[in-house]
């Protein structure tokens, strides 16, 4: 029907094949680029892109990725040539876009894929700019893997009546991943991490950390152990990026230490263990991290370490989950201090802002009015 589309689905759930494929099926060969995906990330923009031409094998379609961290004169060139469809980070977009070298004048269908990530890394204004360079006759698709207030705003700016498309929850990664927590000192979390590589034998892992020093200088110490690991975050080149995530599916690298904005981007099948270095502040990262291991409704792992301090993070994930988390030991480990959750301990449910319609559902409690004395 060309009608707008709001599309929200977890990690994993097969959403970019869903999207590209009815496209493909609208889009007509040549006459420049029909269609336009905007995602925040390279990692993500190449994933999108190598789905699209995987799918438009037998029709003779074209389309490209376009980012930035590599060479701007290669892909100028290449889009001369000429695509239907084009996948694009905002940044380097809007450079072409400067310099004429792509005509959006022609855009037929926009699609913002992963709208809660560009959100977060400030993408925004940029978008708000991509958007207004282009037909105002188009179809927008809108994919967010969580509705947050600023997630809200923007489909009521960007779109028009949007139809709601939601994968039902009995279908998301958390169902299908077995998950546990170690409670452990911050400070024993890297010897824990390496005695449960060596004694269960780990291999095929993603492990998260906070920052991206955290997930250098765990490498850097896992390495002294004998253990193939790597880092990738956003400080890395992309064509260093690439080769880490070239080696780690080739089984070069045993264990990928990632930080959760690039995590986004890695399509890695067969991952074993996704493992929380760190306790995530934001419950709903959880849930996207884990879902790593479990891509399509496949089974995995996800094990937790929760130090003291996070005791709060891990109440937040367990009220999100609506289920509480298996506490595990590992043998013969001497653990320092460390803070174990009471068995008896009951999920409580966070309730969130839910989209429904072009409405929001859910109260937010007003703080109480002081008094006029009080107020001068």
């Amino acid at each position: 029907e060309g009608r707008d589309i709001v599309g929200c689905a977890q990690t994993g759930t097969g959403k970019t094949a869903a999207f590209i494929l009815p496209i493909l099926q609208r889009l007509q060969k040549g006459g420049g680029i029909k269609a336009l995906v905007v995602t925040p990330t390279r990692e993500l923009a190449l994933q999108i892109d190598e789905v699209a031409r995987s799918c438009s094998r037998y029709s003779g379609h074209r389309s490209m990725a376009v980012f930035g961290g590599v060479g701007y004169t290669p892909q100028a060139k290449k889009l001369r040539k000429g695509v239907e469809l084009l996948v694009a980070t905002p940044g380097r977009l809007l450079d072409l876009q400067r310099h004429g070298d792509v005509n959006l004048g022609k855009v037929e269908i926009l699609v913002l894929d992963e709208a809660d990530r560009m959100l977060d890394m400030g993408f925004w204004p940029d978008v708000r700019r991509i958007i207004n360079l282009l037909p105002e006759q188009r179809q927008n698709l809108l994919f967010s893997a969580t509705m947050s207030p600023k997630v809200l705003s923007v489909i009521g700016s960007a779109l028009t009546r949007p139809a709601r498309i939601e994968v039902e929850r009995s279908a998301t990664p958390v169902d299908t991943v077995d998950q546990s927590v170690f409670p452990v000192s911050s400070m024993q979390k890297t010897e824990l991490l390496v005695e449960l590589i060596r004694k269960r034998d780990l291999d095929k892992v993603l492990v998260f950390t906070r920052t991206k020093y955290r997930a250098d200088r765990l490498c850097r110490n896992i390495k002294r152990k004998g253990i193939k690991a790597a880092p990738i975050h956003s400080n890395l080149s992309q064509s260093q990026r690439q080769r880490t995530l070239d080696g780690f599916k080739k089984g070069n690298i045993r264990i990928l230490v990632a930080t959760d904005i690039v995590a986004r981007g890695i399509d890695v099948v067969n991952i074993s263990h996704v493992i929380n270095y760190d306790m995530p502040s934001d419950a709903e990262v959880y849930v996207h991290r884990i879902g790593r291991t479990a891509r399509a409704g496949a089974s995995g792992t996800a094990i937790s370490f929760m130090s003291p301090e996070e005791l709060s993070e891990l109440s937040s994930v367990e009220g999100l989950i609506g289920s509480t988390l298996r506490c595990e030991d590992m043998e013969d480990f001497v653990y320092a201090h460390r803070v174990i959750p009471s068995p008896e301990r009951e999920a409580k449910k966070i309730s969130r802002m839910v989209y429904n319609g072009g409405a929001k559902s859910g109260r937010r409690r007003r703080r109480p009015r002081r008094p006029a004395a009080a107020r001068a």
